[in-house]
């Protein structure tokens, strides 16, 4: 399936004889040159007039391109990082008169067939793109020199376009502010590496451009570009398979293919990984030819430098067990390296102005998708999110100032890490499973394991897991082994793909993971624990006993007593996440990605009883005593001082310096509507009942949510508060539902059942038995319901709650 470059051609002899002509008449560039290269393309830099000329030898002669961004913009909301790589793409230089064009190759309609004709067919069929034309502006050598200075300079990362699609700001890059930079522009055998300073200007429409750029009308990043020889012919591309664990092929480059029989499907998609073989093909364990190798970024810090080393060693382990003898290590970025040169795999260190993802990505053979480059994206601040985590959970600074039991845990989680995205550039697929198979891989986002100690007090002793798990294991050597012992690989790769699936294991992929609403009760993000209601009962039971510790004892001696706050909001919200575990349970279903002649194809919905068990603990968690902060808690909290100002990682406060102690409700409460009120899951359950009136559907929901919210009884007192805020959150997202663009109509007629309901409710009321509060919040909300159910405008706008964020800030 791989793609030979063409034979150099053979030039006639005419051309011959006017090249050399060209050589008596013609300056060659090399007299001007200050800065030259010799490699995959020869370049050389004038500094008369600043211009990079590059060498081409081989024209029509298929290579890779990347362009990339070595230089961020440190802002995880607009997500142009440091070490962002752009799409890879494959290149051929072609000559046309006095131009030579960057023309792009369309790898995703192909016909490798022995056919000239059936190729040229598929080729002349669908557009290829032009990146870049470029003045010839001297023969030499058998050889053409192009002007390349423009083509380094231009926007090749598609900043202005980012910045513009985001509302941030109009932007272009200005050549007069841009020049190549020459400590990065190096030339190798089989790469050439090429970066520029590129200045952009503008004006931004967005005040979060000013806290990262020291003047907002002129952003100056370092774009780059990498020419990479194309790898040989002896990889052999793997058939990309659902069940296995590897990045969707979706995401990441499926192609049709129109020679395959008739009888065959158009679309194919290969597996990424690297290239490893065995030097005794088919021996378990045998050496390798050549390690994969990972360099670690020297711009981290100790002891956070050797905890990046250590987690990504442990894939080792991984390929050791595949029959793998010393295939794979972590060092030390050589000094003096280039993280962007392809040549290096890399974990790198990335700051941003605040916390943000981590990533992992690659450099790809668009071909085969042989992975050229890993390229690791770590955010310095995650570290300090569990610093911070571990400080609100355990209150230390009571008695002592040592910070040990935080930096362990912060250091655990970061070796895990820098696991997880080294596996994306492995080519892993998140496994959103692991976590209900005992910490069976690491490609899950791990949620900390904490545990109240016979004694009473917190345990974060097995806060993160050590090493690759399982599935971890598993996928790797299915995706690394050789199999070449066998007399049929594909058949030796299916029974070993079914046996993994018979040991217990379980996958659930990215996309069935991420949403709310999603349907996969084992795919969740921050989870812990195969039963998901009894780990949220035990968060609950932890959240409690840290919350009655917080206090001075949270913050380090020095800090001013009103960054309390910012350890209380992961506290507070230490169950956002298993909250949401457990509302896949309501109206959710196990399945598997099975093909056909799999034995466990079918979908298993989760019990009408466990739907109900976990549809009681949601709404467990609204009760107003689960939701108040301890008095004492309030009144150790100030007003903030100067320099520390309110920022989106503390609650909102509707009480202006002082804190708000019902702003933590409000916001808890419209992370749990998210889950029990989420459309899709309505529209799920809606049908569920439809075919079966045994099955919980969305009505149970809605009259449960109102039976705990708006008809239980009302309270006094401090509590009181809280669950006003609850009823009134609970009447304005249904509301919204109502009102919601693309809800389902059989879901949109149960939620305007519930609102006249509520209205009938309030209209009969007595008013002068309650509280001028509960006066107050009755006739506010009536109207409000009124006014939908007649279908008039609403008039009087509501404060939404603004949640902290929990998951990294960002893209």
């Amino acid at each position: 399936m791989t793609l030979s470059p063409p034979a150099r051609r053979t030039r006639p002899l005419l051309t011959f004889i006017v090249l050399a002509l060209s050589l008596i008449f013609t300056p060659t560039p090399t007299r001007a040159a200050d800065h030259s290269g010799d490699g995959l393309i020869d370049f050389q830099w004038q500094k008369s007039d600043g211009k990079l000329l590059l060498a081409i030898d081989d024209l029509d002669s298929p290579m890779i391109y990347q362009a990339s961004l070595a230089r961020g913009l440190g802002s995880n909301d607009i997500g142009l990082d440091r070490g962002q790589l752009g799409v890879t793409a494959m290149v051929s230089f072609i000559r046309v008169g006095p131009r030579v064009l960057l023309m792009e190759h369309n790898l995703r309609y192909r016909a490798p067939s022995d056919n000239p004709a059936e190729q040229r067919a598929i080729e002349a069929s669908f557009a290829r793109s032009v990146l870049w034309g470029f003045d010839v502006v001297d023969n030499n050598d058998d050889r053409l020199w192009i002007d390349a200075t423009q083509f380094a300079l231009r926007d090749s990362h598609g900043i202005a376009t980012t910045l513009k699609q985001q509302n941030r700001g109009n932007y272009k890059a200005d050549p007069s502010r841009s020049a190549i930079f020459l400590p990065r522009t190096k030339a190798f055998p089989d790469n050439t590496e090429i970066e520029a300073i590129v200045t952009f200007t503008g004006e931004p429409t967005d005040p979060i451009i000013a806290t990262v750029a020291p003047d907002p009308t002129a952003l100056t990043l370092h774009l780059h570009h990498s020419f990479v020889r194309l790898p040989d012919e002896n990889y052999e591309p793997l058939p990309y398979d659902p069940r296995a664990g590897y990045i969707d092929a979706d995401f990441y480059g499926s192609f049709s293919d129109y020679a395959v029989p008739i009888d065959q499907p158009t679309a194919q998609a290969l597996t990424r990984r690297h290239r490893l073989i065995k030097t005794t093909p088919g021996a378990a364990p045998s050496p390798v030819v050549e390690p994969i190798v990972y360099y670690v970024d020297r711009g981290a810090p100790e002891p956070i430098r050797q905890a990046l080393i250590d987690g990504a060693m442990w894939w080792r382990d991984a390929f050791e067990r595949a029959g793998f003898q010393n295939a794979y290590d972590v060092r030390l970025m050589p000094e003096g390296a280039d993280p962007m040169d392809v040549r290096y795999n890399v974990i790198q260190w990335v700051h941003r102005s605040t916390r943000g993802w981590s990533y992992g990505a690659s450099v790809v053979d668009p071909r085969t998708r042989e992975i050229i480059k890993g390229h690791v994206t770590l955010g310095s601040l995650r570290v300090r999110q569990d610093f911070l985590l571990a400080e609100g959970l355990l209150s230390p600074y009571a008695e002592s100032n040592d910070t040990t039991p935080m930096r362990e845990m912060a250091l655990a989680r970061i070796r895990q890490l820098s696991a997880h995205e080294v596996g994306h550039t492995l080519g892993l697929e998140h496994n959103f499973a692991g976590s209900v198979d005992d910490r069976a891989s690491v490609m899950d986002y791990p949620f900390p394991r904490v545990r109240l100690a016979a004694d009473g007090s917190v345990d974060l002793s097995d806060a993160y897991g050590v090493g690759v798990g399982r599935w971890d294991v598993r996928a790797i050597g299915w995706g690394y082994s050789d199999f070449s012992d066998a007399d049929d690989p594909t058949a030796a790769r299916e029974a070993y793909l079914r046996e993994t699936y018979a040991s217990g294991l379980h996958f659930v992929a990215n996309r069935h993971a991420r949403s709310v609403g999603s349907m996969h009760p084992d795919g969740n993000l921050w989870d812990n624990g195969a039963d998901s209601i009894a780990e949220l009962e035990n968060l609950l039971e932890v959240r409690a006993v840290a919350l009655s510790n917080m206090g001075e004892a949270s913050v380090t001696p020095g800090r001013p007593l009103a960054t309390i706050e910012e350890v209380l909001v992961p506290i507070y919200l230490l169950h956002r996440y298993q909250i949401q575990a457990v509302g896949k349970l309501i109206g959710g279903a196990r399945f598997g990605y099975p093909l056909r002649g799999d034995a466990a194809g079918e979908v298993i919905a989760v019990s009408p009883a466990r739907q109900k068990q976990a549809l009681d603990a949601l709404l467990g968690t609204l009760q107003p005593d689960a939701l108040a902060l301890p008095p004492s808690l309030v009144q150790a909290i100030p007003p903030r001082p100067p320099s520390f100002g309110p920022t989106r990682e503390l609650f909102t406060h509707a009480t202006g310096d002082g804190f708000d102690p019902l702003a933590p409700a409000a916001a808890y409460t419209d992370l749990l509507l998210d889950v029990v009120l989420d459309p899709v899951r309505a529209a799920r359950l809606d049908r569920a009942k439809e075919r079966d009136e045994q099955q919980l559907g969305f009505d149970d929901v809605l009259g449960q949510l109102l039976e705990a919210t708006w008809f239980a009884q009302r309270r006094t007192g401090n509590t009181a508060a809280h669950q006003r805020v609850v009823t009134r959150s609970v009447a304005q997202r249904l509301i919204e539902l109502a009102q919601h663009e693309s809800v389902d109509p059989a879901v949109r007629g149960h939620t305007l059942l519930a609102l006249e309901q509520l209205h009938d409710q309030l209209s009969s009321r007595r008013l002068k038995a309650r509280s001028v509060h509960w006066l107050s919040h009755d006739s506010s909300l009536k109207r409000r319901i009124a006014a939908l159910l007649e279908n008039t405008r609403l008039e009087m706008p509501v404060v939404e709650p603004v949640v902290p964020p929990g998951s990294p800030i960002g893209q």
